[in-house]
């Protein structure tokens, strides 16, 4: 049983390398096409980003514009409040 699907698989593996595809004789073309409409697409959303990129930059600066304030930096503490009770401050008190 086994040598007789052994022998229809060869049969098939025969009959596939006989057969050329139809589509293959116009497969060159294809593959030509579609890689320069992709090079023409990729152009275009190259284009798009760097139109999107100049809009925010816009954006942004008239958002802030020229009559914003600068930051002021906060006083740096680890656990966010004034250490007023700290055990250094408390020591340096009584003198």
């Amino acid at each position: 049983m086994e040598n007789q699907m052994d022998l229809d698989f060869d049969t098939a593996l025969r009959r596939v390398a006989d057969q050329d595809h139809p589509g293959l004789d116009s497969i060159d073309a294809t593959v030509f096409e579609r890689v320069r409409v992709n090079r023409t697409s990729a152009r275009t959303g190259i284009g798009a980003v760097a139109l999107a990129a100049v809009g925010a930059i816009v954006l942004g600066t008239m958002t802030a514009g020229p009559t914003a304030s600068p930051a002021s930096a906060a006083p740096i503490d680890p656990f966010g409040v004034a250490g007023s009770f700290a055990p250094s401050t408390l020591l340096l008190a009584d003198r």
